[in-house]
C-alpha cells in the first residue's frame, strides 16, 4: 500500500481512501496545532475498513448466527434430506423430487396431469 499501487498495476482498493484521509489532515492541522485532527476520524475508520474489513467481517459473523438462531427457533417442516436435494429428479428419481417439491405432479408431462 505504500507505493499507491495495487497488485494489477493500477491504484490500491484503498488508496481513494487515504487521498481522503490525507486530504482531511491537510486541511485541518498545521504544524503548531493538531487538535483539527479529530476532525478526521470518521476518514481514518473508512482507511482502516478498508484495509482490514473487520466492521464487514463483524456484520457478516452476526449475520450468520442470526440465520442460525432463527433456523433453530423455527424449523422447516418437511424439510427435504440431503439425499433428496441431490438428484432432484434428473436420474429418473421422480418420487424424490415430488417430495422435495411437495406435489404430486409428474415432471415429464409438464402440466401436471
Amino acid at each position: 500500500m505504500a507505493s499507491g499501487y495495487g497488485l494489477a498495476g493500477g491504484p490500491s482498493r484503498c488508496f481513494p481512501f487515504w487521498q481522503e484521509l490525507l486530504a482531511c489532515y491537510v486541511v485541518n492541522t498545521n504544524t503548531d496545532d493538531v487538535t483539527g485532527a479529530k476532525k478526521c476520524v470518521p476518514a481514518l475508520e473508512d482507511y482502516y475498513e478498508c484495509l482490514h474489513h473487520r466492521k464487514e467481517r463483524a456484520r457478516a459473523v452476526e449475520l450468520q448466527r442470526a440465520y442460525r438462531r432463527a433456523e433453530v427457533a423455527h424449523p422447516r417442516e418437511n424439510a427435504p434430506r440431503p439425499g433428496a436435494i441431490r438428484n432432484l429428479g434428473l436420474l429418473d428419481r421422480e418420487e424424490d423430487t415430488k417430495d422435495v417439491l411437495g406435489t404430486n405432479r409428474s415432471i415429464t408431462d409438464g402440466n401436471g396431469k
